[in-house]
């Protein structure tokens, strides 16, 4: 690598960088990665590995790299769409090099993938209301308010179009989206049976598919508002089948007031 005009400590690092298993890239992206002035301050320099399995030799990643990247990413989702997101737009919003993103990882979709989480999980905490109704109805307006009032919205129906091209992100999706939410909502309904308020028998995996299915549905289709009186009207209609056949059925509450945050105007039209 030398007399190639690349300076010597980048000569080092790509040295030592060499030794491991050959990354996917570009093809356009030259073998060894100088670092942005960018990349620099933020302590990225070259160096392997992703989210899911780090390189155990060279630099540790930076978190700060990390961060603008999903940031940007985010940015560009929320703003055209998964479909108008590009790596090399990413890389020049992060102000990374293009390879910087793809040691981490391996394509858009991945990218978009661990943008969503990011910006998806922590807005899905687990109700305890200490009735299965509250617990349902506080998830699903938390799902509600996410996907109408912050850039999930768009993230998540750009991500479900690409999971049907691309099956490694399908199953990605399965593995950290679908089923890690479902199992964290199913706590809501093991509790629920240990209180006696639905049987033991209950299929917590139809439950879920009720609860969460329809508002998949609006949010792709468009034909209809998320909105709040919607969200109740769904978790009324899942507690009275669970309960139709049980003694001591609970009664709706007389008084339950829309959450002001996920509450529309298109209600009168649902």
């Amino acid at each position: 690598m030398r007399g190639a005009g690349i300076p010597e400590p980048a000569q080092k690092a790509a040295a030592v960088e060499g030794s491991g298993p050959p990354e996917r890239r570009p093809a356009d992206e030259a073998a060894v990665d100088v670092p942005t002035p960018a990349e620099e301050a933020a302590g990225s320099g070259p160096q392997t590995g992703g989210p899911a399995q780090e390189h155990k030799r060279g630099r540790p990643r930076s978190k700060l790299a990390d961060s603008a990247i999903l940031r940007a990413a985010t940015d560009l989702m929320a703003e055209r769409g998964l479909g108008g997101m590009s790596i090399e737009e990413v890389a020049c919003r992060a102000g990374v090099g293009k390879a910087t993103i793809y040691r981490r990882w391996p394509s858009r979709g991945a990218l978009a993938l661990e943008a969503f989480l990011a910006e998806f999980l922590g807005q899905q905490p687990l109700p305890d209301t200490g009735t299965l109704r509250g617990d349902l109805l506080a998830a699903l307006r938390a799902w509600i308010r996410s996907v109408t009032q912050t850039s999930a919205g768009p993230m998540l129906s750009g991500l479900i179009a690409e999971v049907q091209q691309d099956r490694a992100l399908a199953a990605a999706w399965r593995d950290r989206v679908v089923e890690a939410v479902r199992a964290q909502y199913a706590i809501m309904l093991d509790r629920a049976i240990s209180r006696g308020e639905i049987p033991a028998d209950t299929d917590k995996d139809v439950v879920l598919d009720l609860l969460y299915g329809p508002a998949y549905h609006r949010l792709l289709h468009g034909h209809r508002p998320l909105t709040d009186q919607f969200a109740r009207r769904v978790v009324d209609l899942i507690v009275a089948a669970l309960t139709a056949d049980r003694p001591g059925r609970p009664a709706r509450p007389a008084t339950d007031r829309p959450s002001p945050a996920t509450t529309s105007r298109g209600e009168a039209h649902q």
